[in-house]
């Protein structure tokens, strides 16, 4: 075999004899030449290769047959670049030019690492790496005759050192990227992006009860279930971006390319509840959620730490409004964090000097208006704050452990309070998954009802799909024991989550609440929201079991949901949360009817608010005061004489510019209606998809960086005259 290759090596000039009589190989000894070049490539230091002109193999050792598992006549004639080709998982490959290229521009090769083609493996091959090198053969007149070279099998230092790689930049928990690889590939990005001008979007994930289920279901369930986090969120992303685990339960998406804040926001909220469905764990079912604060280059950063910073807040925000949601970064969320920090101090302070209350909804049966019950509901009253929301307190509580003392004085409360009221009305207590995964429970509940002396059938305890989330055994061993004592079981938040149907089956509730969600869109013709009610009441009555619709706040909304069945409603249109003194002087004055008294129309979109912004005309700003906002349009005042069918740009703050166009004018009040629909900020509020760009921004002056608060140039030319104003600016009270 040695034979041809050899010819094909040598050359004209002979090596002459040693002058001291050694006798050496000259260029013509082609035996012993043959022999050494047999013994080379017999003890497998190095194989050798040769093509023709078209890059099909004329020469292989035969141990590098050996080596792809074929007979050496099935590899001879057959094209190299068939059989190898770069290997894109090489890390110190630095080109992304294909062997394929190499090989047509007849350039030399050195020490190039190439894969065997997946495809051209048999069933029982291994994958092979090869480092390869050769040079380009030409004859006395300068034609190509092909490659000669020389390889050998580099699999399993290369095996060995992909394997190190993947430990340095892979979570060997999940398999997803880790903090080291996900900070140099958006460094990278960043740097590449900027150069050209191109946005790049981040999402921080943090998980919502996870700890929850390390402490009621182990440490080993806590791996399995972030390992389905992960299959999940491979899923969602797809080729679209890059996951990494930060550690612990906390991740990180990269998007390049991505600054439409509605597309984000529809994808955080598909992450948001496609991570919240079940988990199966083994024989169990683990429940969570997640968090997600979303920051985009350049306009919230253009430097990694800026960004990542952003989003950082964008989270804690998130977390902060009651978890299970989205939230974009904006420059007022700066202080979030150092506020949320003051709150976790002060609520262990409030627990201690009684600055939670309990408030109480009324819960009216539709027959007759008459309040049959009431639910519990704290209130956080902080002195120098005023108010603080559930949705806020009520998380910090549980990281702080301190939701199991909180639980046990709402339901003390309630027990004695619900004493005062006629026996006719019952009092509905939450109960989180942490206390109802605490073996304690069903005491602490005997105890509420004996300190008290409240009937047990007067006492209904409202449980989340969540609390299935621990050990079956335990939980249908508290079930059983809260039934024996006589309290009643409302199953809340029905519909919200992914296993209601298979919790009634299983577990002895009395009640159904459907979820204000349904109701909230249960007027849209193009929903299917008064179908589910429908269908939720028609199940609960062939159940034997009564259901509550929360959230009813319009007449409109009041006609469907009665319509449906509906024979219990909770919600503003009869009631918002009392105190216990306004239930008590109603009750002692005998009225226990409420008459149901709202809007006719409920009005999803329309936010009141109060805040200066800019109106633009031309190249002319006013000063206005906004006084509603909804996706579709706007009412503000400011400026007179402004006739309907005019267009402005209206300037929201960072950035944000909305085209519209007057469609009601009275006085110095204007409504508008926009160019182009607002999108939900994940919290609440609204937002643009797009904002004015940075880049855009340094080609009139500025510098390149985040978006700054303030006004933003109206002509990239400041010098350029700008024209007299057509309407007259007033002047509006407060702001």
């Amino acid at each position: 075999m040695a034979k041809g290759f050899l010819h094909a090596f040598s050359n004209e000039s002979a090596i002459s004899a040693d002058p001291e009589g050694v006798s050496v190989i000259t260029s013509n000894d082609y035996a012993r030449r043959i022999e050494i070049l047999d013994d080379f490539e017999q003890a497998g230091i190095s194989w050798l290769w040769a093509t023709d002109a078209n890059g099909n193999l004329v020469y292989l050792s035969e141990k590098a047959a050996e080596n792809l598992n074929k007979p050496i006549g099935d590899l001879l004639a057959v094209s190299l670049t068939s059989l190898f080709e770069n290997d894109p998982d090489n890390p110190d490959e630095k080109s992304d030019r294909p062997f394929k290229y190499h090989l047509s521009k007849r350039s030399k090769i050195n020490d190039l690492v190439v894969r065997r083609i997946p495809d051209t493996l048999g069933q029982n091959d291994r994958p092979t790496w090869w480092l390869i090198s050769g040079h380009p053969k030409f004859d006395d007149s300068g034609n190509f005759q092909g490659y000669r070279g020389n390889a050998k099998d580099v699999s399993v230092e290369y095996q060995q050192k992909l394997e190190d790689l993947r430990l340095a930049e892979f979570d060997s928990l999940t398999g997803l990227a880790n903090r080291h690889r996900m900070d140099s590939r958006l460094n990278g990005m960043l740097a590449a992006f900027k150069a050209a001008n191109r946005s790049c979007a981040i999402m921080m994930l943090d998980l919502d009860r996870f700890k929850q289920v390390n402490d009621t279901m182990g440490h080993a369930a806590g791996d399995q279930l972030l390992q389905q986090v992960a299959k999940r969120m491979r899923e969602i992303i797809g080729d679209g971006g890059e996951i990494g685990r930060l550690g612990g339960d906390e991740f990180q998406v990269i998007l390049p390319d991505m600054d439409d804040r509605g597309k984000l926001g529809e994808l955080a909220e598909k992450i948001v509840q496609l991570v919240s469905k079940p988990y199966p764990i083994d024989d169990k079912s683990a429940t969570i959620g997640t968090s997600i604060g979303i920051a985009i280059a350049p306009y919230d950063g253009v430097e990694k730490d800026e960004l990542v910073r952003s989003s950082d807040l964008a989270l804690y925000a998130a977390k902060n409004s009651g978890r299970g949601q989205y939230r974009f970064y904006a420059a007022n969320l700066k202080n979030e964090e150092d506020e949320r920090r003051v709150l976790v101090e002060d609520l262990r302070d409030a627990l201690a000097n009684d600055q939670v209350e309990l408030h109480y909804q009324p819960v009216v049966r539709t027959d007759d208006h008459m309040v049959v019950g009431f639910e519990a509901l704290m209130r956080w009253v902080h002195p120098e704050r005023g108010g603080v929301s559930p949705s806020v307190f009520i998380p910090i509580a549980e990281e702080l452990n301190l939701i199991n003392q909180l639980g046990e004085w709402a339901l003390r409360r309630a027990c004695r309070d619900a004493t005062q009221w006629p026996n006719s009305v019952r009092v509905a207590v939450n109960v989180s998954a942490v206390q109802f995964a605490n073996s304690g429970f069903p005491e602490i509940v005997m105890n509420a009802l004996a300190s008290s002396g409240l009937d047990p059938a007067r006492l209904e305890l409202e449980l989340t799909e969540s609390v299935f989330m621990g050990d079956s055994e335990a939980v249908d061993n508290t079930f059983k024991i809260l039934k024996e004592l006589g309290v009643r079981l409302a199953l809340d938040d029905f519909g919200t989550g992914y296993s209601s149907l298979s919790y009634l089956r299983s577990a002895p509730f009395d009640k159904i609440k459907v979820d204000k969600s349904f109701v909230d869109s249960c007027t849209q013709t193009d929903k299917n929201s008064a179908k589910i009610i429908a269908a939720i009441v028609s199940l609960s009555d062939a159940l034997g079991m009564e259901t509550t619709v929360e959230g009813v706040e319009a007449f409109d909304q009041y006609k469907v949901v009665c319509s449906k069945g509906a024979r219990y409603i909770q919600g503003w249109i009869y009631s918002k949360a009392l105190r216990l003194e306004e239930i008590e002087e109603k009750m002692g004055s005998g009225e226990f009817r409420i008459e149901p008294d709202g809007p006719e129309l409920y009005r999803p979109d329309r936010r009141t608010v109060f805040r200066r912004i800019g109106a633009i005309h031309e190249d002319h700003r006013y000063e206005v005061v906004m006084r509603d906002l909804s996706k579709s349009g706007a009412r503000f005042e400011g400026i007179v004489g402004v006739p309907v069918g005019t267009d402005l740009v209206l300037d929201l703050g960072a950035g944000q510019l909305v085209i519209c166009t007057v469609s009601r004018s009275n006085g110095s009040v204007l409504a508008v209606e926009f160019e182009t629909p607002l999108v939900s900020d994940g919290a609440g509020g609204l937002c643009t998809r797009h904002r004015v760009s940075p880049y855009d921004l340094c080609v009139a002056g500025m510098p390149l960086a985040a978006l700054p608060p303030g006004n933003y140039p109206m002509k990239q030319d400041a010098s350029a005259p700008f024209s007299k104003p057509k309407f007259l600016q007033v002047a509006v009270g407060g702001s």
